[in-house]
């Protein structure tokens, strides 16, 4: 079984509108980043995560209540364990991925391989070690490249 993970973003749908009610995951984020990323992983026609210094790994469907402000980066506020990630892979049943595509920065790559690291998941980051940009133009390239030859993942 093949899965995709995404970085979530520092861009919210609060950040605009401090009103808005609790949103799902998919729809949650709002930069230009997260979106590039979240057209790929639809494109792989598998299942998808994004995963969040706060909330872990969350389904597109998860329900986010409110804003927050928390990076793996900076240790406050406190962000969640690679320990309580391990236990999420292992609770929901995702060390049944036998493939698993990380995109994202250097850091949220080690963060999922070292969560993953008990299964026999082969985790590839084919975006990693280049800048945000470069990673948006590359994914942007594969997914016209894809287009033009069918929609061939």
């Amino acid at each position: 079984m093949k899965l995709v993970v995404i970085p979530c973003g520092k861009s919210k749908i609060w950040d605009k509108n401090p009103g808005a009610d609790p949103q799902k995951a998919r729809d949650a984020y709002t930069s230009a980043y997260f979106n590039v990323n979240r057209q790929y992983a639809d494109s792989r026609h598998c299942d998808w995560m994004i995963v969040s210094p706060k909330y872990g790994f969350m389904r597109p469907g998860f329900v986010i209540p409110s804003n927050y402000d928390v990076t793996f980066e900076s240790q406050s506020p406190d962000p969640i364990s690679v320990r309580e990630l391990k236990r999420q892979v292992e609770k929901r049943e995702m060390s049944s991925y036998d493939q698993i595509t990380v995109l994202g920065g250097r850091g949220y790559v080690e963060t999922v391989r070292e969560a993953f690291s008990n299964t026999k998941a082969n985790i590839e980051a084919p975006f990693v070690g280049h800048r945000m940009g470069e990673q948006m133009g590359m994914i942007k390239k594969a997914l016209r490249d894809e287009s033009r030859q069918g929609g061939k993942a």
